[in-house]
């Protein structure tokens, strides 16, 4: 069995727990050591640590990933914990003022977004059903239970084509791509799950759609808040859910912003290929996020879990100039956000489709003509 050690570095998201607490009894500045911390510290970490260009055996047997999987499996207790209680103290203690507790939750929803998501989707993408149940739990946390069928269904099968929601467009700002995301994402989830039910000659009203699941799930988290806060605790639990899902968001602009995949004809595309998704290797942000990171390898690799994920190099997958961390900050302000990356996107564009001279209508998110159509 893989030692502790190895394993240890992806538990640093165990900091942001005490972190927590600090800011919940203390208040003033502490507030902001939370989202302080996710951003600016992991992406100083990241400068001192650099990166990490090793790729695990991917055929490593999965008894020796147990210290590695762990922590993804010990996260909903422990957010849970963090999570009401904290809206419990904040609402029967008067330490903290309304704004103090405003930037409090903004910090919970960075770990909830950052940290809780990211580990739902690691879970959800396996196939024993303890996994996929703390996966579900963790989104109903945040009320985005659907981003399950939205991810599984619709955003590994569309990735890099108009019909993927979370596939930012080249030129598109954040500010532009999160309202269209919130809008077109539960309608594509629930599309999505409606055409499995009736290929089983079955309804939406079918106990079988995870619909029911994910309104039960979240309708028992939001009884939750009210009960340890009231309204007031209801209120804080809402407000940490939209950080969370504004960081989820922000996210899957990054992982795949301007990238296409070549249409075919006939509403067909070509497979995707690890230079679909931007590839980082900062070692400090991989731990922090379970190698999310390296999303070239998950995209060819669903099922892989992350301790096993491979990196590729410059000539196979575009590659971030910064992690995570630095570069969704950097996409809150689109003109630097464009400067930076979209000439990383033209040049990935020589690279991988030379042939390919007329990119306005991906540009718009519309579907192509193909190569070599009149």
């Amino acid at each position: 069995m893989t030692r502790l050690s190895s394993a240890l570095p992806f538990w640093i998201s165990l900091v942001l727990l005490p972190l927590a607490a600090i800011g919940a009894q203390i208040g003033g500045w502490t507030v902001f050591l939370l989202p302080l911390y996710g951003w600016v510290g992991i992406s100083l970490l990241d400068a001192a640590v650099g990166q990490n260009h090793k790729n695990p055996d991917p055929q490593t047997p999965e008894g020796d990933l147990f210290w590695y999987r762990l922590i993804t499996l010990a996260w909903f207790p422990i957010q849970v914990l963090a999570l009401y209680g904290t809206i419990w103290w904040v609402t029967h203690h008067d330490t903290l003022s309304l704004w103090e507790r405003i930037v409090l939750f903004f910090g919970l929803g960075v770990i909830s977004g950052s940290i809780g998501i990211t580990y739902a989707h690691e879970l959800m993408h396996q196939k024993n059903r303890l996994e996929r149940w703390l996966g579900d739990l963790l989104l109903a946390t945040v009320l985005y239970s659907h981003f399950r069928t939205e991810h599984l269904l619709v955003h590994h099968r569309y990735v890099g084509t108009p019909r993927d929601a979370v596939t930012a467009r080249y030129n598109e700002g954040f500010h532009r791509f999160f309202p269209r995301v919130l809008r077109e994402g539960p309608v594509s989830a629930w599309r999505a799950e409606r055409q499995m039910l009736a290929r089983a000659d079955r309804t939406m009203w079918h106990p079988s759609n995870p619909f029911w699941r994910y309104a039960t799930l979240q309708a028992l988290a939001l009884a939750a808040a009210y009960a340890a806060g009231g309204w007031a605790g209801l209120a804080l639990f809402c407000w940490q859910a939209l950080v969370a899902v504004w960081q989820l968001e922000l996210v899957n602009y990054v992982e795949h912003y301007g990238l296409t995949r070549e249409h075919l004809g006939d509403g067909r595309y070509e497979p995707v290929r690890p230079h679909h998704s931007w590839n980082a290797d900062h070692a400090a942000s991989n731990w922090m996020l379970i190698n999310l990171q390296r999303h070239s390898d998950h995209h060819c690799r669903p099922d892989r879990r992350f301790p096993l994920l491979q990196t590729y190099g410059p000539g196979d997958a575009p590659q971030l100039p910064l992690g995570y961390p630095a570069m969704t900050a950097l996409a809150m302000i689109p003109p630097l956000w464009r400067r930076r990356m979209n000439p990383r996107v033209r040049a990935w564009r020589r690279a991988f489709y030379p042939g390919i001279s007329d990119w306005s209508d991906y540009n718009r998110g519309r579907l192509p003509m193909p190569r070599g159509a009149s």
